[in-house]
This record gives C-alpha cells, structure tokens and sequence, in this order.
C-alpha cells in the first residue's frame, strides 16, 4: 500500500482579483483520516475545497487528488472523489429519492448496485421513512443527510464536506458527525471545513486558516496542549494563535 497521502496541498495560491484567498498553504491528508480545516468566514476554506475538487485551478502551487492533478479531465479523480458543498446542491422538486435516483445515474451505477447503495444509505442517515417527501421540504438537517447520501452513492475514497453542519440544530450536527465516522470506520478519508471550534476538536488532526494562511496545523489535543487550555476549550487555541499572527494579510474568500 502506497504512504502517499490521499489528499495534499504544496505551497498552493490562489487569488480572486486583488484578494488573495490562499497564501502558500501546504498540507497533507492521509488515507483514513478526519482532517479539519477550521477557521472564520473568509479564512480560505471554500477556496481549498474547491481547488481539492479540481472546481478551480490553482494561480501557484500543487494540488495533488488520490495522486493526481483534479483538474485534469482525463484523471480518474471524478471517481474516488465526493463532494457536499456548502450551497445547496439537491433538487428541490424532486423527492428524497428521486434525488437518489438521478445521482445514480450520474455516476454510472448499475440498477442493483443503486439498489443495495440506497438502502444502506437510506438506513444510515434516517431517511427511509421520507423518500416520497420533496427536498425542499426536509428539516436542514434532513437536507444534509440527503446531500451526503447523495454524495456517497458511487462509493468515494475521499469525501470533501464544505460546513455541512452550517444552519443544521445541535441535534442534527450531532448526528451528522455520528454518520462521518460511520464513514471513516469504512476507511474512507474525510476533509472537512467548519468555523465551529467544537467540531474541529472532533477531527483527527486540524489545519487552522486565518486569512489565507495556515496558521497551525495538529492534533486538537497537542495543539491545546502546546497553549496550555483544556482540549474542550479549543477556540482558546484559536483565538491565541489569531493574536500571535497579528491578523497579517487581507481577508480571503
């Protein structure tokens, strides 16, 4: 088995007019783990997503896939990636399984293998008793279920979720992340953005963007040892490396 990570970042820029969004970020995922990029609005985190998923290119640097470039067309990137944006991306006037049905056929699934995925997703994520109801009629927590549902159907080696807990209640957000690890204990690699500080303490490791720039990167629990706070008080952390930087830099999109 190859130790080159699934995912990683080689001193990759990226700017949108006179905004620099991401300012010489490195980093590197493994196979199998749950890594945080944390962080406010603004701090670069929809942009990395994006250059992950080959949805934009980057002005400097590296981006590197499953070992590929994500932009190029003729990778097989597409295959081993899921994607659950922060907007919404569902079908409002489609049932829960018509949404099923067309990214299904999407990604090029066999009829029985479509039908063995959706029942276990439909069981995971609780949605079983809701495939005749619309899309825009689910609770946000109920659509975010059905996003990743949506997300996993073709079975990905790296799943990039952008805030998926954003505008979910903390029930939801709990359950939410009870179905990420569910996926991690099937050995699928996780990146995930979120500005919630209890989040981040839940990932294996976390990579702290302010402003474009990678502030810190660790384990929650080093990092909070390394400034003195309880692990649960991990936006100490934050705030105490936010202040060491300074705020250098413009805000990023």
């Amino acid at each position: 088995m190859s130790d080159a990570p699934d995912v990683a970042l080689e001193d990759v820029r990226k700017g949108f007019g006179a905004t620099q969004a991401l300012r010489g970020v490195s980093l590197a995922v493994g196979h199998g783990e749950v890594y945080g990029l944390v962080g406010p609005d603004g701090a670069g985190k929809t942009t990395a997503i994006r250059l992950m998923a080959g949805l934009l290119r980057a002005d400097g640097g590296r981006v590197r896939m499953l070992g590929e470039d994500p932009t190029n067309p003729r990778s097989q990137v597409r295959e081993g990636l899921g994607l659950v944006p922060q907007r919404n991306t569902l079908y409002g006037d489609l049932s829960v399984d018509e949404n099923l049905h067309f990214f299904a056929r999407l990604f090029g699934l066999s009829k029985a293998d479509f039908a063995s995925r959706r029942e276990r997703l439909l069981d995971i994520t609780r949605l079983g008793r809701f495939t005749e109801r619309r899309a825009d009629a689910l609770s946000g927590g109920m659509y975010k279920k059905l996003a990743l549902a949506c997300a996993l159907l073709h079975r990905p080696r790296v799943l990039l979720l952008d805030e998926p807990t954003n505008g979910v209640d903390p029930v939801s957000r709990r359950e939410l992340w009870e179905l990420l690890y569910t996926l991690v204990h099937d050995g699928m690699t996780l990146i995930v953005s979120t500005p919630y500080m209890d989040e981040a303490a839940r990932c294996h490791r976390v990579g702290l963007l302010y402003a474009g720039e990678l502030i810190a990167e660790g384990g929650p629990r080093e990092l909070a040892r390394q400034h003195g706070v309880a692990a649960a008080n991990f936006e100490a952390v934050f705030l105490a490396l936010v202040e060491r930087s300074n705020g250098t830099g413009g805000r990023a999109a």
